[in-house]
């Protein structure tokens, strides 16, 4: 594969996959876990975020078990006790103990999970727009996971993320379609998330006696206009998490850290200096 492409950076062996991920900055660790969109990588989800988060961190955004450039094994079950194990081995490969964390959406329950599973390797983190909590899977949300891939699709399924979608370029949808069709992208991800999709969103939260005991400070973030995980989710997380505070964007999709980057990071960058 090609050392240009920004998406493949260093890897390391993790629960037995050979895993990819992005490093930049130095200073303490803070970690990325992106969504489940198709054809996501770290790249795609944090391009924007990592230089700014690395001025003053050492910043590590995995391609977790089942997307992006890391290895796909055919007889790996992708389910939440797995994906926490992967996280864990690989923080462990690189030397990790203890992290900031910012989860996005899919990203965020397993941010969630690794917390309430782990206490002693979270520092404090960051949901936004996370599952993490049962809710009734949006339409949105419905087609994201039931993507099958065109252009077309893809551009539809691009729409329902940003409130603005005049974010939405061509060059975007087909860089984003593109990302979809590579070799052993989509067979992975029909099956992660094959309907029925409601049992997915079930499996993927903590339960609330697990949440309400998370003793770690945490910023909770949402887009108000978000059609993919419904802004209740995060009302509920708010709720639930002690040492929470809540930030909700209005006029904004579920693309938080794209749509309001700048709000966004200094957001974080606060919390994660105080």
């Amino acid at each position: 594969m090609s050392n240009t492409n920004p998406e493949i950076g260093h890897a390391i062996v993790a629960a037995g996959l050979q895993t990819n991920y992005l490093e930049s900055g130095s200073g303490e660790p803070v970690i990325l876990i992106h969504g489940s969109g198709p054809g996501v990588t770290a790249y795609a989800n944090w391009r924007l975020s990592i230089p700014v988060l690395a001025q003053k961190y050492r910043v590590l955004a995995p391609d977790i078990a089942g997307f992006g450039y890391t290895e796909r094994k055919s007889d790996t079950v992708y389910d939440l006790d797995f994906w926490v194990r992967h996280l864990i081995e690989w923080m462990d490969a690189v030397g990790v103990k203890k992290a900031r964390f910012v989860g996005n959406s899919f990203g965020g329950a397993l941010t969630l999970a690794l917390t309430a599973r782990h206490p002693e390797r979270v520092d404090r983190f960051v949901l936004m727009g996370a599952a993490g909590v049962d809710f009734e899977v949006t339409p949105g949300l419905d087609a994201v996971w039931g993507y099958e891939p065109s252009v077309e699709n893809m551009r539809k399924m691009a729409m329902t993320f940003a409130y603005d979608t005049s974010i939405i370029t061509d060059d975007l949808v087909k860089s984003r379609y593109e990302a979809s069709i590579r070799t052993g992208f989509h067979e992975t991800y029909s099956q992660m998330f094959a309907a029925p999709r409601q049992r997915h969103a079930k499996a993927l939260a903590t339960p609330e006696a697990d949440i309400r005991k998370i003793t770690q400070r945490a910023l909770v973030i949402h887009g108000r206009d978000d059609q993919i995980v419904p802004l209740s989710n995060s009302l509920k997380l708010h709720s639930l998490l002690k040492h929470s505070d809540l930030h909700v964007f209005g006029e904004c999709g579920h693309w938080t850290q794209i749509e309001r980057k700048n709000q966004f990071l200094s957001l974080v960058m606060d919390f994660f200096a105080s």
